[in-house]
């Protein structure tokens, strides 16, 4: 009988052979201990029964979202499905329906406020990355020097989320501020990070960088919750109001499937320049409306 802790290091072995993500191997090792740990019996005689009343505890007992249950079901099913190798009636182990809620997202004068409120080189060069390039925040701490290719224009991802390579845009405004930045900090990684960590080990963690938007954030008047992300969502969104495709933008953003970039047709102003079908009755409804 396996042990909760051989159980959970032989699924630890499982998600490295499939070279998952160290951020899902520590989401998908963590539910499962929580979740061995709560059933208190040996991994071999637990059923969808266990997984039902689990879920079900964390449900009812707990302000757990949607969102978070179904990470804990996914991290079950991989550890029934391969760990185990058993299978089980996944009808009986619904995912929860999560509220599909629109990212929050700033306006093209709010993200010009907030990226020239920095006053530290460095923090706008961070910020130039995040809005003009469209870069996640730990793709921007993870880039190297030799990412920045100012002959094409571009900003190479090596390894972004799903391991997935690619190519963004280098704007002329974020190529400057990088320039700046090098004049100025003179940073230098034996490991050619652009942005070094503290005492140039290793590179910038992402924290340092959503404090640098907090910083620019505050002295501003926008009144959102603006993260590096937000400016993710920023660039698609312009580019998208600013005529790009879809498959464009997703081939920008790194997306695996069109259907996440689909939602910035909700963010995006595309009304704008569109004339509603009432503008073009003739008759004249409204003369004999008495507003008072």
């Amino acid at each position: 009988m396996l042990t909760t802790k051989q159980a959970v290091m032989r699924m630890k072995a499982d998600i490295q052979l499939r070279g998952l993500s160290k951020n899902t191997m520590s989401s998908y090792l963590t539910h499962a201990e929580i979740f061995l740990n709560y059933c208190e019996k040996p991994a071999q005689e637990l059923d969808e029964k266990d997984v039902r009343r689990f879920l079900g505890h964390l449900i009812n007992g707990s302000k757990h979202t949607p969102a978070t249950i179904n990470n804990y079901s996914a991290a079950i099913r991989f550890f029934f499905a391969v760990t185990l190798n058993r299978t089980m009636n996944y009808l009986q182990i619904p995912r929860m329906k999560a509220a599909k809620t629109l990212p929050e997202v700033i306006t093209k004068d709010e993200a010009s406020e907030l990226i020239n409120n920095c006053r530290n080189i460095k923090h706008r060069a961070l910020l130039l990355l995040a809005y003009g390039s469209g870069l996640r925040v730990n793709e921007i701490a993870c880039l190297r020097i030799r990412d920045i290719d100012s002959e094409t224009m571009r900003v190479f991802v090596n390894g972004g989320k799903g391991k997935k390579d690619r190519y963004t845009l280098l704007s002329e405004n974020t190529l400057l501020a990088l320039r700046k930045y090098w004049r100025e900090y003179r940073p230098k990684s034996k490991d050619g990070w652009l942005f070094p960590g503290i005492k140039n080990v290793g590179h910038i963690t992402t924290s340092a960088i959503a404090c640098a938007v907090n910083t620019a954030l505050k002295g501003t008047v926008i009144a959102k919750n603006v993260t590096p992300h937000t400016l993710r969502h920023a660039f698609a969104t312009h580019l998208l109001e600013n005529g790009l495709s879809l498959l464009q933008i997703k081939e920008l953003l790194g997306h695996y499937s069109i259907q996440s970039t689909t939602v910035y047709l909700h963010l995006a102003n595309t009304t704008q320049g569109i004339i509603s079908p009432a503008e073009h009755i003739k008759t004249p409804i409204f003369e004999d409306v008495d507003y008072d």
